[in-house]
């Protein structure tokens, strides 16, 4: 099988990050999530000092890499060359015109898992794309929260419908699209029905119909 990228949606609490953890394990190959690429476009050629909080192998990853190359000197604002940069100056327009460029550079060199970032629509054009998107009834998610969280019931399902709502509107404004809308996916999957591992051997076995055998 070729070059393949698979991306993925998902609700909060409905497993999508250890499902795409675990499917790029069983692929053999980079799992990309908002931290690593944020932590890419806010560090790549703005303040070299910043490297120092990064992991060695980070450092030297393609991820950075390609960061490095498609950065911009407007990516901040001129004043920003602090290190305490908050989250409304690296979350703005220009970081995401930044992790698109990212995101298609990583595109163009070798095959992925990508959570997030509205990755199904900026790599909308590639060949070989897997679009997915992972969700569970809301109770369900909140019960998921539960086992590993001291926040009460009722936080907890403040807390999920408030990153929800975030991740729907950020997409929206990025993408024109509705975020839980079936129609910008290949595969929408509900890990209480299946669990998640069904989840991962159900998106293997869709790349290998639609693009051959995985090795």
């Amino acid at each position: 099988m070729g070059r393949f990228i698979v991306t993925i949606a998902r609700g909060y609490g409905s497993g999508g990050r250890t499902i795409a953890t675990k499917l790029a394990q069983e692929l053999g190959v980079p799992c990309y999530d908002k931290e690593l690429l944020r932590l890419a476009s806010s560090q790549s050629g703005i303040n070299e000092l910043l490297f120092a909080k990064a992991d060695e192998k980070l450092k030297n990853s393609l991820l950075f890499q390609i960061a490095k190359a498609v950065y911009t000197k407007d990516i901040l604002p001129p004043d920003s060359d602090s290190e305490d940069r908050s989250d409304d100056v690296i979350s703005n327009d220009r970081l995401f015109a930044h992790q698109e460029k990212v995101l298609k550079g990583l595109a163009e060199k070798g095959s992925f898992v990508v959570l997030g970032r509205c990755a199904d629509y900026v790599l909308r054009d590639y060949p070989n794309l897997v679009r997915v998107f992972i969700h569970a009834p809301f109770e369900d998610c909140v019960a998921a929260e539960a086992k590993h969280s001291s926040l009460t019931l009722e936080e907890i399902k403040k807390y999920i419908r408030a990153v929800d709502k975030r991740r729907a509107e950020y997409y929206e404004h990025y993408t024109g699209r509705l975020w839980n809308d079936a129609l910008n996916y290949d595969l929408c999957l509900n890990t209480s029905a299946i669990g998640r591992e069904n989840c991962v051997g159900l998106i293997k076995e869709y790349l290998k119909k639609r693009l051959g055998t995985i090795e």
